[in-house]
């Protein structure tokens, strides 16, 4: 007994002892590690084994996930804390940055900006075709209509990516249209293990649809006769018809990973795309730290024009992510389309909302009619129609109105079906106001805003048996004003640098029809079934494309235009007023809109094919820029991949960027000034300046007041803002600059912020 005992109790320590120290392996996390390339010590051959070698130092299990030499230097692996903290030490190491999540930000529109009656304008032949736009979003859905390649003539010879094949996608899924389909999984799985093949595609393939959207959206080919269950029917096409369509997918069920979006700025910059789409956000750190912001440096610097979405944190402000300046920053606006869904009481009032819903389940005379709050099962927040907190035999064969908050406005509408419900009002809380995104609900439902909703339950309240009927109306056209800025969408002053004025500019982004992947139903639920060629959804994941296709059609018209002149062109013939004369309407407040929530105003691609003048930027520019932030030559290397060395005896401004826009910061008071450059790229021809601002206290004067050009001429000038008010009207003020030759208006935003 006593011998079989002791091997035993011997066996049992080595195995306490193993469980203990596998419980104490610290945990590792994904890093990118930024390199100074240059650096290189000479005894190694190549940069790649220089990274394997300081990498083993550290640790003798860590292996290299991604290398990157044109996003930035350097490369992705996994780490402990203290692994991470020693390889920062040593020398060449530039930054070891931890990975970062990011998020998705989630017929008619062409007309709207005006492309159907200005088609002779836009060019439609080979160059218009030779554009390449890389779309970083959830794959693609290759069979969609929008990607048909009907018309367009051979890739183009530029052209240096692939199609790569995975699960569910071969290279026989490109085409002349789709010339490129790459996707990036390492990171994601780094953190959440393999990718589950039986639910998403390790592959390009867009399981989730928001890739297919943006895509399409960006450089949807004409399909005819495309609507979501007849809504928005009509004649879908992208922006830039006739341009090239290269998918990148970054964006898993589990999130998107920074490793997983530099490895895809890294490739689409090798592959020689023209734009850059980035429907996605959540970063909003130094840009030195911002992964986003430091691949899309480099690809500024390569000639690609980077877009991307301004986020859906609105309407508070200082919500914006995206903020870099060599970043083109879109929020997003109304249409002049919506979808009537109206609320009809029992007591013959009748209240407006919209929705998408389409099925013949659609009760015919009034039902009985309940707030949420009032039959949940006790449960907290029970007005917010969360999963299991209706009681079904409390909504069955009823209508429930749900408070909007904390859930998807869809998943409310499954819930309230699942618990036995025939129909659901949606109302908006304080948070949402009057703005309404329509939805394709799986029950018949609508959406009001905060005022109806009120109301609504005003009745609900007083009337002993209360009824309901909604009554749906279709697709309603020529809807007043529009477009206004969306609530959620994402609000300036740039949190990162206040003088840089954020967002640049807004796009449709509300109720957007594009194409949809048909791995998933319109409403992205696992419940709903439905298949739909077609999806209409909001956020500024949409408005983010509209102006990526914008931008290839004016680099196609203006090959030799810079990324930054592309830009400007987009922003200063932006637009601010209605036709009325009346500013830009904010759905948020119902009042005027200001730059810190429409930037320079509302994209007018026909007026930026001829801009007249732009403020064209350089990288030098932009590494003076970070000159004045006083980035040391560490942070500046980590962004610009190279020695740069700021001199010591230059006096560094930040309002110097030759930014299309003016964010003044008054620190506390006087004279604040700022220098532009313009350049000619139109005729020969005398503009003159003009100024308007609603703040009396801050005088605005600029000088010279009149520029002469010659044909691609430059010339500079200085706008001052001298504060004279006294601290009680030190509020933010705004205005705005214009120069004009008496056929072209170059418009810039003015905001005045108290730091």
């Amino acid at each position: 007994m006593s011998s079989f005992r002791k091997p035993f109790v011997a066996i049992l320590w080595v195995v306490l002892f193993l469980g203990l120290h596998e419980a104490a392996e610290p945990e590792k996390s994904t890093y990118i590690v930024h390199v100074a390339k240059s650096e290189m010590p000479e005894s190694f051959e190549h940069h790649a084994l220089w990274y394997e070698s300081s990498l083993k130092t550290v640790s003798d299990s860590a292996e290299i996930m991604y290398t990157y030499d044109n996003a930035i230097h350097g490369y992705a692996t996994r780490l402990t804390a203290e692994e991470a903290r020693l390889l920062e030490t040593q020398a060449g190491i530039l930054a070891v940055l931890p990975e970062t999540r990011y998020e998705l930000h989630t017929t008619r529109t062409p007309m709207f900006l005006g492309l159907d009656k200005s088609a002779d304008m836009f060019p439609e032949s080979s160059s218009g075709s030779d554009v390449i736009i890389g779309v970083l979003d959830t794959g693609v859905w290759p069979e969609s209509k929008s990607f048909d390649d009907t018309g367009l003539g051979p890739v183009p010879s530029t052209w240096k990516g692939a199609c790569e094949t995975g699960t569910n996608f071969t290279a026989s899924n490109c085409n002349r249209k789709l010339i490129g389909a790459r996707f990036f999984s390492k990171g994601v799985e780094a953190i959440l293990g393999p990718i589950n093949e039986t639910e998403e595609s390790r592959s390009a393939r867009d399981d989730d649809g928001h890739g297919t959207h943006t895509a399409s959206t960006a450089a949807g080919s004409v399909v005819s006769d495309a609507s979501l269950f007849g809504y928005a029917s009509g004649t879908a096409r992208g922006m830039a018809t006739r341009a090239r369509v290269a998918a990148y997918k970054v964006c898993w069920k589990g999130g998107c990973f920074s490793s997983d979006i530099l490895a895809a700025i890294e490739r689409a910059i090798l592959d020689n795309v023209n734009v850059l789409s980035l429907s996605l956000g959540g970063g909003m750190s130094d840009y030195y730290r911002d992964s986003v912001a430091i691949g899309a440096f480099s690809a500024m610097e390569n000639g690609i024009l980077v877009s991307c979405s301004a986020g859906n944190a609105g309407p508070s402000p200082y919500s914006l992510s995206n903020v870099a300046p060599w970043i083109t920053t879109v929020g997003a606006g109304t249409l002049d389309r919506d979808f009537p869904a109206y609320v009809a009481l029992g007591n013959g009032l009748n209240f407006s909302g919209v929705s998408l819903y389409r099925g013949n389940a659609v009760p015919d005379s009034p039902l009985p009619f309940v707030y949420a709050g009032n039959v949940s099962n006790g449960a907290m927040n029970g007005n917010l129609c969360i999963t299991g907190t209706l009681s079904p035999e409390k909504v069955a064969g009823k209508i429930v109105l749900c408070d909007r908050g904390l859930t998807a406005r869809v998943q409310k509408g499954s819930v309230v079906k699942s618990a036995g419900a025939l129909g659901m009002v949606l109302s908006n809380t304080a948070a949402n106001g009057e703005e309404l995104v329509a939805d394709a609900h799986l029950l018949p439902a609508t959406a009001v805003g905060q005022k109806a909703g009120d109301a609504i339950k005003k009745y609900l309240f007083s009337d002993a048996k209360p009824t309901v009927k909604i009554l749906f109306e279709g697709t309603k056209l020529g809807i007043q004003p529009s477009p206004v800025v969306a609530a959620f969408s994402s609000r300036g002053p740039n949190s990162i640098t206040p003088q840089i004025l954020k967002p640049d500019l807004i796009a449709p982004g509300v109720n957007i029809l594009a194409g949809w992947s048909k791995a998933v139903g319109p409403t992205g639920l696992p419940v709903d079934n439905r298949r739909v060629d077609f999806n209409i959804i909001s956020g500024t994941s949409m408005s983010c494309p509209h102006v990526s296709g914008l931008a290839a059609l004016i680099k196609s018209a203006h090959p030799d235009w810079s990324p930054a002149a592309v830009r400007s062109a987009l922003m200063t013939t932006a637009y601010t007023v209605y036709k009325t004369g009346e500013k830009l309407q904010d759905s948020a407040t119902g009042k005027p809109s200001t730059p810190f929530d429409h930037g320079s105003g509302h994209v007018d691609p026909v007026a930026a094919l001829n801009p007249g003048l732009v403020y064209d930027l350089t990288v030098d520019d932009y590494l003076g820029f970070l000159c004045a932030l006083n980035y040391s030559a560490s942070e500046i290397n980590t962004l610009a991949k190279r020695k740069f060395q700021c001199d010591a005896g230059k006096q560094y401004s930040v309002t110097d960027l030759n930014y299309p826009s003016f964010a003044v910061l008054f620190e506390s008071g006087g004279v604040v000034k700022h220098t532009r450059t313009l350049t000619n790229v139109g005729p020969a021809g005398t503009y003159k300046a003009s100024v308007t601002s609603d703040m009396a206290s801050v005088k605005i004067s600029v000088e010279p007041q009149v520029l002469s050009f010659k044909e691609n001429e430059k010339k500079s000038f200085t706008v001052t803002f001298s504060s004279s008010g006294s601290p009680q009207q030190r509020v933010n003020a705004f205005g705005r600059v214009e120069w004009s030759d008496g056929k072209h208006v170059v418009g810039t935003p003015i905001s005045i912020n108290w730091g």
